[in-house]
């Protein structure tokens, strides 16, 4: 048996351990080493294997024997669902979004840049400094470290136009991450089963953190050009709500960004109201062929509770972002936060300050710019080229996302599993819908990995949407 293989022994020991009783005991090495012809340590290898797949167990200074078969006993949890009773809200499922893809897969689904759009040597290099300061062992204030504090209030009262009063360091209340922003505004100042106003469709990270709230959800049909204002000023007087949540440049998941004369509208229907309007500004850094403009830089008044990340922009590893707020809204917000998370890391804090304030920042975001329109302009021509029944209506002037109108009577859901079939992963538009979708429509990253391989994954998605269409 001197040509008897590692796998072979391996093979010949797994049929005698299926016909040995459990607790049997194997023979000795020194018998295995003769019995198969084998060195010692192949049969060591041999025996470590089959402990790995739990067939054997080693007992020292006893021997090695049958692993003993025990049948699991099925968990039975169904007490829990009597003791906790029916959820106040129901449950949604994890986004499409959110997924994790394996790298032999073309993803279009993602809503966070490419590695290689994010400035890694400054994060690397940030997040070595921070770990060496004091905010790895000091506890930062509730609202976030002052001069993180001052840089959003400095990055709004750029866009503040002579006359109107800028923020203040003190009106920021630094969050960790935008999501967490929104769970707070909506408890804070909407509050469980009181209407919020949304555009459709809008951020589906919006409308999770709106059901958990316990809030009741009110859409606002929105365009290229941001929600016919008269349209919201007959919403607000019907309902009765008090805040509206919009994302006036780069929505996700358009990438409409909002006529001047929208914004100005819009800001005069909240005033009217005496409503708030929750301006996510999430792709502020992400502008192709604009700039993004804030609303929340010409309000003064406190109508504007303006939310600004920089989780996409700096790193998804560092979950930082603000809240500008004045008044009441902004103690109401800051007290949520502080019994929900009581403050944020500081050395995340640290990081993303050491990030946004070195030299090489603005230079990333010049390069980004050209990167995402390069990006783009690749996945839209790619589209009308190999899948034209996917309509691009609006090209976005910013943000990281195409918003695709498919055919009449498309099965979305059979859409998107047929693709992920033939390897391309798509989110469908039915997650950015607050209530039923205005059409079929998909939603795709041209941010994520891989560019080169957009052609293909358009051509894959042209191909099966004719198959799915019958066209």
């Amino acid at each position: 048996m001197s040509n008897d293989s590692t796998s072979q022994i391996t093979a010949r020991l797994r049929e005698w351990i299926a016909g040995a009783a459990p607790g049997a005991r194997l023979p000795s090495t020194r018998s295995l080493v003769a019995e198969y012809q084998a060195s010692p340590v192949t049969v060591q290898k041999v025996l470590r294997t089959l402990a790995a797949q739990g067939l054997i167990e080693s007992r020292p200074g006893v021997g090695t024997f049958v692993r003993a078969v025990r049948t699991a006993r099925p968990a039975d949890y169904g007490w829990q669902t009597a003791a906790l009773g029916s959820p106040q809200a129901p449950l949604r499922p994890v986004s499409t979004a959110m997924r994790s893809a394996p790298n032999d897969v073309i993803a279009f689904h993602s809503g966070y840049p490419d590695r290689e759009l994010l400035p890694e040597r400054l994060v690397r290099a940030a997040l070595t400094r921070a770990a060496r300061g004091d905010a790895a062992l000091s506890r930062p204030p509730a609202a976030g470290l002052p001069e993180l504090q001052s840089w959003f209030a400095h990055e709004l009262r750029a866009s503040t136009p002579a006359g109107v009063t800028p923020p203040t360091p003190s009106d920021v209340i630094v969050l960790p991450g935008s999501q967490s922003g929104l769970s707070s505004v909506f408890r804070a100042l909407v509050g469980r089963g009181q209407p919020l106003l949304v555009e459709s469709p809008t951020y589906w990270g919006a409308i999770l953190a709106a059901t958990q709230a316990g809030v009741r959800v009110v859409p606002v049909p929105s365009g290229p050009e941001g929600p016919d204002p008269e349209e919201l000023a007959r919403a607000f007087t019907e309902t009765g709500a008090r805040l509206f949540y919009a994302q006036p440049n780069y929505a996700n998941p358009t990438g409409a960004q909002w006529a001047t004369r929208v914004g100005e509208q819009v800001l005069e229907a909240v005033r009217a109201h005496g409503a708030f309007l929750v301006e996510d500004d999430w792709a502020h850094d992400f502008g192709i062929t604009t700039d993004a403009s804030p609303l929340a830089a010409r309000d003064d008044s406190g109508h504007v509770v303006y939310l600004r990340s920089l989780t996409k922009s700096v790193s998804p590893g560092i979950r930082v972002a603000a809240v500008i707020a004045r008044g009441p809204a902004r103690d109401r917000i800051l007290a949520d936060r502080g019994a929900e998370s009581m403050y944020v890391s500081g050395v995340l804090q640290a990081a993303a300050l050491d990030v946004v304030t070195h030299p090489a920042w603005q230079t990333h975001l010049r390069g980004l710019r050209h990167q995402l329109q390069d990006r783009r302009d690749l996945l839209l021509g790619s589209l009308r080229e190999h899948a034209p029944l996917a309509h691009v209506e609006h090209v976005p002037k910013g943000g990281l996302n195409l918003w695709a109108r498919l055919p009449d009577g498309t099965d979305v859901d059979q859409l998107v599993r047929d693709c992920e079939a033939a390897g391309v992963i798509i989110a469908a538009g039915t997650e950015w819908f607050p209530a039923e979708p205005a059409g079929p429509f998909i939603r795709l990253n041209f941010a994520g990995p891989n560019p080169g391989a957009f052609r293909e994954g358009a051509r894959i998605l042209g191909h099966v949407l004719e198959h799915t269409t019958g066209r």
